[in-house]
């Protein structure tokens, strides 16, 4: 097993990790947390929300909309700022960009550019890249 490979299984469980399971525990942990803590000790809102279920589908049914809406405004304002961001430290990004100015004006290497042609033809169809394209300082 290569360094790559368990580097990947560490990314592929911290992605499923925060973004799907712990989503779903956070969320459950807060609608009991809050219904526990809150709704069950302010009379009013007890008399309306008397079963954890009820609260529950309630703070999902507001809760979605209010989300969408949320996502929606970081999706066309923020994105791209974040985008930027993170491509100006991506050093593959770097060397593609430096390869493709050097195939225009000349300067790349034939070697250099076989490489970066595999590792575009690596991307389009979906594998991984071969180990000696992955970003390894020339």
């Amino acid at each position: 097993m290569t360094n790559n490979w368990l580097r990947r299984r560490w990314l592929n469980f911290r992605q499923g990790h925060s973004i799907y399971l712990i989503f779903i525990l956070t969320f459950a942990n807060f609608i009991l947390i809050f219904h526990r803590l809150f709704i069950e000790r302010v009379e009013v809102l007890n008399e309306i929300f008397s079963s954890v279920w009820l609260f529950a589908v309630f703070f999902v049914i507001m809760y979605i909309p209010i989300a969408i809406l949320i996502g929606h405004w970081h999706r066309t304002t923020q994105v791209k700022v974040e985008t930027e961001l993170v491509q100006r430290q991506n050093p593959m990004m770097a060397k593609w960009w430096r390869i493709l100015v050097d195939m225009q004006t000349g300067k790349a290497s034939k070697e250099e550019i076989e490489k970066f042609r595999a590792l575009l033809k690596a991307i389009e169809e979906g594998k991984d890249a071969p180990e000696d394209l992955d970003n390894k300082k020339e």
